[in-house]
């Protein structure tokens, strides 16, 4: 009951901020004030202003409405455009290779690709506030503007880490003739070739991490299997052998380092 208390107060604290943004920007901008004269029923507040140049400009409503609505695809962004793939599919293919189940949890291994993903990305990220965010935050850059000038480092990202013959693979399924160089890849192709080549990495970097582990498991059950203990189970013998040597190695700074030098860092 007091958690859907404090969903229903934010969700009123929320509409009461975006309903009184408007209202503050006439305040301070009286020229911004609805017309009298305008015709009955009009919604001034969402208005598109058309510039001499051709381009439009939208109010801050419309801007508003525009950026909350593509908060619900920030974990498809972070899932399918970021480093997030990569990191996360490694780390879970590692927990299935030790033969720990449920540790780490789902919970760490997210929370730990997050931070990685924040750490491969802070690159893209200081291009994108600095070339798009900074400007429009100055008002020396409009909307759109921002939007085109933020994806280019996004997509730079993606077409560096994506494999040529997955993107050709998409383009033919599209049927999209060869993009001449100089001119942007759409992002209907980009984003499913970025995932497919991501997906591919991971399991050459899982590959790899599960031989050694194999490696322990095959020599336990042969052991065992020659010492006629057959109804011990080889797992639970060769879990600690496992972790030892995982530790000796150690195993999180060498599978998180090659994580960040596979993406160029």
């Amino acid at each position: 009951m007091a958690k859907q208390n404090l969903i229903r107060l934010f969700s009123a604290l929320l509409t009461a901020f975006v309903l009184a943004l408007p209202m503050a920007a006439m305040a301070q901008d009286p020229a911004s004030a609805p017309d009298p004269a305008a015709a009955p029923g009009a919604l001034t507040a969402f208005t598109v202003t058309t510039n001499a140049d051709g381009s439009q400009d939208y109010s801050v409503t419309l801007q508003i409405l525009a950026i909350m609505t593509s908060l619900s695809f920030i974990p498809g962004i972070l899932m399918l455009m970021t480093s997030f793939t990569r990191i996360v599919v490694v780390l879970s293919i590692l927990r299935q290779a030790t033969g720990l189940q449920q540790t780490p949890s789902n919970q760490i291994i997210i929370a730990l690709a997050l931070f990685m993903t924040l750490f491969v990305m802070r690159p893209v990220i200081d291009q994108v506030y600095t070339a798009a965010v900074e400007p429009y935050m100055e008002e020396s850059m409009n909307f759109q503007d921002a939007i085109a000038t933020a994806r280019v480092p996004i997509e730079e990202f993606m077409l560096a880490q994506t494999r040529v013959n997955d993107l050709e693979a998409f383009m033919n399924i599209a049927n999209i003739e060869p993009i001449p160089a100089g001119e942007r890849v759409p992002l209907t192709v980009l984003i499913p070739a970025f995932v497919t080549s991501e997906l591919k990495t991971a399991f050459q970097i899982g590959f790899m991490l599960f031989i050694p582990f194999l490696i322990i498991d095959l020599v336990v059950a042969s052991v065992l299997m020659a010492m006629g203990m057959m109804m011990l189970s080889p797992m639970i013998v060769s879990l600690p052998f496992k972790l030892m040597l995982f530790v000796l190695v150690d195993g999180w700074n060498l599978v998180l380092g090659t994580l960040a030098n596979s993406f160029g860092l």
